[in-house]
């Protein structure tokens, strides 16, 4: 995703590990598709059939950032070999943080301009209240919470790298990403996924033990049919689903909230399909390792401040009074527009001197 992971393994003993941008493009496709077609939470009546395709369409991508924390930690165990856990920091934190500051200051621009036209006219408008607000929705509520809590992630187990291949670790992380799972359901603190500081960390585990034991898997993936894991992803996509309309009759403050346990299973189903697939060939069109952060970061700003605008003449804006087939098309229309402008401004601006601007 950014540039420290590029080269992650000692030229002299580098594996191939070229699967790993595969993946990367489509979890970020996953992303950039449920940020697109999502449009409300309580917009519906009941559950009736445009319901269950609209969650079902939110819930299909829903392995992406399972998947980048554990592409991640999966090159995070490489990485140990040439630095100390304080050098790989000091990298990763370099090559992340300027372009993240940088966008997510636009974001905030962009949010505070919109809801100054919506608010302005009001007589208790308040300018600094609402670039709080701004500031406040942007780095808790967004997709920008990611770069943070995926630091602080990092940080979390360089801290305690001596036992990183320690299965006890494994379960106390474990432990408390289940603990996140399970406040969804009871709300003994916020609920929703973006400010779940700790709740990744385990998918970092995960990823570095999948690097120690690469070997193993691949002999366990070329093993078990496509069968199997096709109908893992389907059976457990079905009950995610379930899971989410639970969630909504108990009135749920994030019923897609991404740490539920079904859809934890989910992810895994559709990684490890993945990782049998390794290569797909259509990726590499998009040039991941160079526009995977950069459309991370733009995309969400394209969303807010420009999606809205392009269905407004066409008065398909409110989701709920959509049929399934008009949802359905809507909806692939939506994230085609998002990722396409995303992936074309990315290009434009890696081929400038300003490039520094969206990382890698």
């Amino acid at each position: 995703m950014e540039k420290a992971e590029q080269n992650l393994v000692d030229p002299a003993h580098k594996k191939n590990f070229d699967f790993i941008d595969s993946i990367r493009c489509l979890a970020m496709m996953g992303i950039v598709m449920e940020h697109s077609v999502f449009n409300g939470v309580f917009i519906y009546k009941g559950f009736p059939a445009e319901h269950i395709l609209y969650m079902s369409l939110i819930q299909l991508p829903k392995f992406g950032t399972a998947a980048f924390f554990i592409l991640a930690g999966f090159l995070l165990g490489s990485k140990f070999v040439d630095y100390t856990p304080g050098e790989y920091f000091k990298r990763r934190l370099a090559s992340t943080i300027t372009p993240w500051i940088i966008w997510s200051l636009v974001f905030v621009f962009t949010m505070s301009c919109r809801q100054w036209i919506i608010q302005h006219r009001n007589d208790d408008f308040s300018l600094f209240k609402m670039v709080a607000q701004s500031f406040e929705t942007v780095y808790l509520y967004t997709n920008y919470w990611f770069i943070i809590n995926f630091l602080i992630c990092i940080g979390v187990l360089l801290l305690f790298k001596k036992y990183l291949y320690s299965v006890w670790l494994g379960l106390v992380l474990l432990l408390i990403t289940l603990t996140y799972s399970v406040n969804i359901y009871f709300e003994w603190f916020q609920p929703m996924h973006t400010t779940a500081i700790f709740g990744f960390v385990f998918f970092l585990w995960l990823g570095a033990q999948f690097n120690k034991h690469w070997e193993r898997v691949k002999h366990w993936l070329v093993k078990t049919p496509y069968w199997l894991l096709i109908s893992l992803v389907a059976v457990t996509f079905i009950i995610c689903d379930y899971e989410i309309i639970a969630l909504f009759k108990l009135k749920s403050a994030d019923p897609y909230n991404t740490l539920r346990i079904s859809n934890i299973i989910y992810s895994m189903a559709v990684i490890m399909l993945l990782l049998k697939v390794e290569n797909i060939r259509f990726t590499k069109f998009f040039k991941p390792r160079e526009t995977t952060y950069g459309i991370y970061l733009v995309h969400y700003i394209l969303v807010y401040g420009f999606l809205a605008e392009i269905f407004r003449p066409f008065h398909l804006l409110e989701t709920q009074r959509l049929s399934i087939s008009v949802l359905f098309l809507i909806s692939i229309v939506r994230f085609l527009i998002i990722y396409s402008i995303s992936f074309l401004l990315v290009t434009a601006i890696n081929k400038t001197r300003f490039k520094w601007i969206i990382g890698r």
